[in-house]
């Protein structure tokens, strides 16, 4: 069998022709399986769709319980046969939930791999690489520029800045699946035991996170008192930065929480005063050591720096070729994948949107 035979590109995103199902897509189909509960990745409309219970859960509190005409849960490492193919979803790291799809027929085992990263997150279960023949890659931050280091020193620059400034408001900008209730967890690990506020936005889903991992105390920020944020962190999407409501947030230091933050000139543009660069996708020196690690000979590559990563791979004897996907792009944003706001990095690449979540 061949690549092509078990795994096609069509109108609504990737598809498994045999299995008569998609993956992630980006229009309703009949039968999709879900790696994991983004906005650009789970949408509502679908006949029947294929997750983890966490993955379904939380499409639930984000889409509402009829998103799709039926659902089924797939535990990790659990497989089922879908039209002849078997079917099995793997750790991704990515988010709570997160799943890689593995698809085997007649020996052959293609692995779409979602979003993913290959570092410790105290919130959700750790990526693990699949042996494949065909790996089909994220490739958010595929450039070399994009080395994340290691998020607890970022943590540490947040900690820190606290304790210079004990008398104002840190607001940090967070996506509202997965990097609010990290950075929560984060903080907790680095000592942090201080109450959290959070923005309304983010209250259902790091609800939900709670009854999983103990997050401490959170608290809404509506709810408190001026007085009480002052030197406190206060969680918020990245749209409400700017906006009226971080007005109440005494002498603000503004900050934020993403991958991108390794661009300078991303955080000049959006004003932020203290970047973090923690990211649940996996960066450069990731993804070139993952691919590898899958043993796959054939690599296909979507969400994001295409064609770095495709060279990457043909240098080193690897049939590659990007899929140019449109449609997905950074949480709660709406950028697609390839869209850019004119960041220019390095040797003179164009650094896009797509895909931060994040």
């Amino acid at each position: 069998m061949r690549a092509h035979d078990l795994v096609q590109t069509s109108p609504a995103g990737l598809c498994c022709r045999p299995g008569g199902f998609h993956i992630d897509p980006l229009r309703p189909v009949d039968k999709a399986v879900i790696t994991h509960a983004h906005s650009d990745h789970a949408r509502a409309g679908h006949g029947a769709v294929l997750a983890t219970r966490e993955t379904l859960d939380l499409m639930r509190l984000r889409l509402g319980e009829n998103f799709a005409g039926a659902t089924q849960v797939l535990a990790y490492g659990e497989t089922v046969t879908i039209g002849g193919v078997a079917v099995t979803l793997l750790p991704a790291g990515h988010v709570l939930g997160s799943a890689q799809v593995l698809m085997e027929k007649d020996g052959f085992r293609a692995v779409a791999s979602g979003d993913y990263k290959d570092v410790a997150d105290p919130t959700c279960t750790p990526f693990v690489p699949v042996a494949c023949d065909l790996f089909i890659t994220e490739a958010t931050f595929a450039l070399p520029v994009f080395r994340h280091g290691h998020p607890g020193d970022e943590v540490g620059k947040l900690t820190k800045s606290l304790s210079v400034f004990p008398e104002r408001g840190h607001v940090v900008g967070v996506y509202a699946l997965g990097k609010a209730q990290r950075l929560i967890a984060l903080l907790r690990e680095a000592g942090h035991d201080r109450p959290i506020y959070l923005h309304g936005a983010l209250s259902a889903i790091t609800d939900y996170y709670a009854r999983v991992h103990d997050l401490g105390d959170i608290r809404l920020a509506r709810d408190a008192a001026r007085q009480d944020l002052a030197g406190a962190v206060v969680l918020a999407p990245p749209s409400a930065l700017q906006g009226l409501w971080a007005r109440r947030i005494p002498d603000p230091v503004t900050a934020f929480a993403s991958g991108w933050m390794r661009v300078r000139a991303r955080a000049r543009q959006r004003g932020v005063e203290l970047p973090l660069v923690i990211s649940d996708h996996a960066d450069w020196d990731g993804l070139v050591a993952t691919i590898p690690a899958t043993g796959a000979q054939e690599i296909w590559v979507t969400h994001g720096a295409e064609e770095a990563l495709v060279y990457w791979c043909t240098q080193r004897g690897l049939a590659a070729r990007p899929l140019a996907l449109v449609g997905y792009g950074d949480e709660d944003e709406g950028t697609g994948a390839g869209t850019t706001d004119g960041i220019v990095v390095g040797d003179g690449t164009v650094v896009g949107d797509g895909g931060e979540a994040p």
